[in-house]
């Protein structure tokens, strides 16, 4: 079992700085690899309405035995944007995932053609006054769109959940969420689909510390300050992917990894984003 350290939320929840990606894991399946990942130590579940997973997670939440120690993410989907939808929508995923609180709820995307991601976040404020939800973010949000809802709530999100990987490290951004308190959580940490483990760089990081390609990857993640939400339904890769805070990457590591740097690799709708 490894040991995942936290950080503080700006609403002070002990946030993981590791955490478990959750889209496809679904049916028995799924319930049995998230149960596994959070037996190997992982705290952080990373859900959404779109991933129609909510029930299994819910699920592997009981038969943790645990539920106190985990933090549940789920996120509103855009076709739920608008103050009064946004919390019909949050019911239903409380109803599904048969938890009394969603501890972190996202906006999954800002779905700026429909314009109401503003009054999403004015409702998701609500519930988390009532108690219904722990932390309040948001996902896919640029600086400009996070400096409208701070404007228009005075409530700054927790977190921003975007992708991030090295061919796409987002420093600016990153840098705008430390100057307003905002975490940074990594989707798509390992590039998936690319090349990004075989890169020579990434090789020699992984050879220096004897360590894997991937685990080189998300101890980058770690260092840059973000929370990677790797998925696997694998119990021993689960572990491997988790086992990332005995060692540390030099300061030149860190830029040479960076310099990878080469753009987006998303080109689909976030809303159906992937966490590889």
């Amino acid at each position: 079992m490894v040991t995942i350290p936290t950080v503080s939320l700006n609403d002070g929840t002990a946030f993981p700085q590791l955490g478990l990606g959750t889209y496809n894991l679904r049916g028995e399946d799924g319930i049995r690899s998230i149960v596994a990942a959070v037996e190997g130590g992982y705290r952080l579940l990373d859900s959404a309405v779109n991933y129609e997973n909510e029930r299994e997670v819910g699920e592997a939440v009981r038969r943790s035995g645990i539920r106190d120690e985990l933090l549940v993410t789920t996120k509103v989907p855009g076709r739920d944007h608008g103050y009064d939808e946004t919390r019909r929508s949050a019911e239903g995923s409380l109803e599904r995932l048969g938890l009394d609180r969603i501890d972190l709820y996202l906006i999954h995307w800002p779905n700026p053609s429909v314009d109401k991601y503003v009054d999403t976040y004015r409702a998701m404020v609500d519930l988390q006054k009532e108690g219904r939800v722990g932390s309040v973010g948001v996902s896919n949000f640029t600086e400009p769109m996070l400096a409208r809802i701070i404007d228009a709530t005075g409530v700054v999100p927790a977190v921003n959940q975007v992708e991030l990987h090295p061919y796409f490290p987002q420093a600016a951004l990153r840098a705008f969420h430390v100057s307003q308190g905002i975490r940074t959580e990594s989707w798509s940490p390992l590039a998936r689909r690319s090349e990004l483990l075989s890169e020579q760089i990434v090789l020699d990081v992984a050879a220096a510390h004897g360590v894997t390609p991937t685990q080189a990857v998300l101890r980058w993640h770690v260092q840059l300050g973000s929370t990677p939400i790797p998925k696997s339904a694998d119990p021993v890769r689960q572990v491997e992917n988790a086992d990332v805070f005995g060692f540390s990457l030099t300061d030149d590591e860190v830029a040479a990894i960076s310099a990878l740097e080469r753009g987006r690799l998303w080109d689909g709708d976030p809303d159906t984003h992937e966490e590889m």
